[in-house]
This record gives structure tokens, C-alpha cells and sequence, in this order.
């Protein structure tokens, strides 16, 4: 067992093929990515998962993973956090992560636990959709970026977002919790 998570053996990443520890945790991340390939329609391709993200609040740094990154003709669309337990209090960190993960606006934000979901407007940041099966389908997701227009995220908005999320991911996070990598 290292940081917080009870180790179970390995398995192999539905997207990448690649060898991951095999976690509680992993295992909802893992059923989210057949979601998104198999009923969902998009490619392997079209997901990133695990993108690396940059967050600070003053000289205070560090990098978290979102979970997954959906991009339609190359711009992000959507991006998915999964955590467990209620996922109402993570719908405002969610919200900021589509605010950083790109010089721009993604249209929409998904958190999930993996047994339900909320979608969320990135731009309004209401909820627009709840479980997992309103989870939007490659279709879906490419009528509603269709006419999209990506606005930017000012450099103002985005400092603050970056705090916002900083907060909510990192400050009172456990120091061994390996989720987080801690730059100060």
C-alpha cells in the first residue's frame, strides 16, 4: 500500500494499454473509459487521460491529474474528474480545471464518483446533466462544440481559478497523499 490507496495488484489502461496499479479508485476511472469508448463512441485517441496540470496560489505550486481530457477535431471539449464520495463539493474545482486546462473555455465539465455524475456548463457552470448516462456521446459533444467559440480565459480568471482549485485539491491534502506533487 502506498499514499492512500490499498494496492490490489495491476491492470491495463482501456486507453493507453499502459500498466497501472490496480486500486479501488482506478477501477471507477477504468469503468469511465469503456463508458466514453464503448457507449460513448469517441476513439482511444480522443481521451487524454491523466493530464498533468499546473496549479498555483501565490509561491505556492503543485501539479494534479485530471482525470480525463475528451478533445473533438483536436480542441478539449470535455473534461471528466472522478473522486468518490459526493460529488457536489467537487463541482467548483471541476469547473476550475476547465478553466485551466486550456488557454480557453471547455464547454463542459463533468464530476463523477463513478456510480453518478453531474455534467456541467463550463462557461455558466450550472448543471446541465445528472449520471452517468447523460454523460455526453461523441455526437452529442460535437453538435453542442459545433459553433463553440472557445472563448479565452483571461489571465485574471485564470490566476484565480488556478487559487480556486489549489484550495480544493491541494491545501488540507494528506503530505502522503501521491495523487499530488507538492513544487514548493
Amino acid at each position: 500500500m502506498t499514499g492512500h490507496h490499498l494496492i490490489l495488484g495491476t491492470l491495463s489502461d482501456v486507453l493507453t494499454g499502459e500498466t497501472l496499479d490496480d486500486t479501488l479508485d482506478e477501477r471507477y476511472r477504468q469503468k469511465i473509459a469503456r463508458l466514453l469508448v464503448e457507449r460513448g463512441g469517441y476513439l482511444a485517441d480522443e481521451i487524454e487521460p491523466r493530464r498533468e496540470l499546473l496549479l498555483q496560489a501565490d509561491d505556492r505550486r503543485a501539479v494534479i491529474k485530471v482525470d480525463f481530457v475528451v478533445r473533438i477535431a483536436g480542441k478539449a471539449a470535455m473534461v471528466i474528474r472522478f473522486g468518490p464520495g459526493s460529488i457536489v463539493s467537487r463541482e467548483r474545482p471541476t469547473l476550475a480545471v476547465s478553466r485551466l486546462v486550456e488557454a480557453y473555455q471547455v464547454p463542459v465539465a463533468v464530476v463523477t464518483n463513478g456510480e453518478d455524475a453531474e455534467i456541467l456548463d463550463g462557461g455558466s457552470g450550472k448543471v446541465v446533466g445528472r449520471g452517468l448516462g447523460a454523460i455526453p456521446a461523441k455526437a452529442d459533444l460535437t453538435e453542442k462544440v459545433r459553433n463553440y467559440p472557445f472563448p479565452a480565459v483571461p489571465r485574471a480568471r485564470a490566476l484565480m481559478e488556478s487559487r480556486v482549485a489549489y484550495c480544493y485539491e491541494v491545501d488540507g491534502a494528506c503530505p502522503c497523499d501521491d495523487t499530488i506533487c507538492r513544487l514548493e
